[in-house]
């Protein structure tokens, strides 16, 4: 049995060397909309359902699961697809599937820009020797921003992030529009909720309230938190309120990276808490109720906010007294 464990895990890493950099980027999606929406041992997995929530082509996502084969953690199904066999915890996600090269460079930006060390204004010359990367790298992370809405090319070689929210008047601003915005969405004639869609985003808060001591990362913290959002904007039946979310997530992106490791301690579990009363309302059909308890939460987080950048305000005071 040892050997054999040794002989799964060489494959496994010889796998994951000979993957193309767009495999191990869907390879990792795959795996954390796996422990996002609590996909247990035994769930199938469909190739083509991926593909189009991905958006991308169905060989680059067999390759992918082909990967996850490779690691143990999908198998093939009999006849056609794939099951899970074991859902990745922790740190064994990065060391089964290591980060692309674009995601690294990715990563960097983002957590550079979102804490202030990146103007706005950026070129590809100054960000390949910064990033120690590939023009074609810095390019395809640069149009990956774009298509999120972070950035805009400019002439020439230039990009410019968009303004983010980046001042507390933002910030409080973006909290006014959601409150209006995304409570009017429940509120829509054509508000309907799908029951599996919920249950899904249940057990991802249930699972992260479990871990929420010190266990939750910014990455996954920001994908369930904008997917519960944003189920709740798709439920209104009404594009214009999910593009007008969408926005919102993707201004609040960077804002996550450089806030995540100051919020108070809880905030994460009380925000779990709050979203899955809104989720038990909405079951229960007491639409007008979950409009409110959601209101209610978004004062809350812009309340929250409001502390913090008065502590920090404070903080700056003192020391330049």
């Amino acid at each position: 049995m040892k050997g054999h464990s040794v002989e799964h895990s060489v494959s496994a890493a010889e796998a994951a060397e000979r993957a193309s950099p767009l495999q191990l980027e869907l390879a990792r999606q795959i795996v954390e909309r796996m422990r996002d929406e609590a996909w247990g041992p035994g769930i199938r997995v469909s190739e083509q359902a991926l593909a189009r929530t991905l958006g991308v082509s169905r060989s680059p996502i067999r390759g992918a699961l082909d990967l996850l084969v490779a690691q143990g953690v999908l198998e093939a199904a009999s006849g056609r697809g794939f099951v899970v066999l074991r859902r990745p915890e922790g740190d064994e996600i990065a060391r089964l599937i290591p980060r692309s090269e674009g995601e690294e460079v990715y990563v960097a930006i983002m957590t550079d820009r979102a804490n202030g060390r990146l103007p706005q204004e950026v070129s590809e010359a100054e960000l390949i020797p910064r990033y120690g990367a590939p023009r074609g790298v810095v390019r395809k992370v640069l149009m990956r921003f774009a298509a999120e809405g972070l950035v805009q090319r400019q002439r020439g070689h230039g990009w410019r992030f968009v303004d983010s929210l980046e001042t507390d008047e933002a910030v409080n601003e973006s909290y006014q529009f959601r409150m209006v915005v995304e409570c009017a969405a429940l509120r829509q004639p054509g508000f309907r909720v799908d029951r599996d869609r919920v249950q899904q985003l249940r057990r991802a808060h249930q699972d992260i309230m479990a871990r929420a001591a010190g266990g939750v990362g910014t990455d996954e913290w920001f994908r369930v938190n904008t997917a519960f959002h944003e189920m709740l904007a798709a439920s209104s039946g009404n594009r214009f309120f999910l593009q007008a979310v969408r926005q919102q997530n993707a201004l609040r992106r960077m804002q996550e990276y450089a806030d995540f490791v100051q919020l108070p301690q809880g905030r994460v579990e009380q925000s779990c808490r709050e979203h899955l009363a809104i989720l038990d309302a909405l079951e229960a059909g007491e639409v007008e109720w979950a409009a409110a308890l959601l209101h209610r939460h978004l004062a809350l987080a812009a309340g929250t906010y409001a502390g913090e950048a008065a502590v920090e305000g404070k903080q700056r005071a003192e020391l330049s007294a």
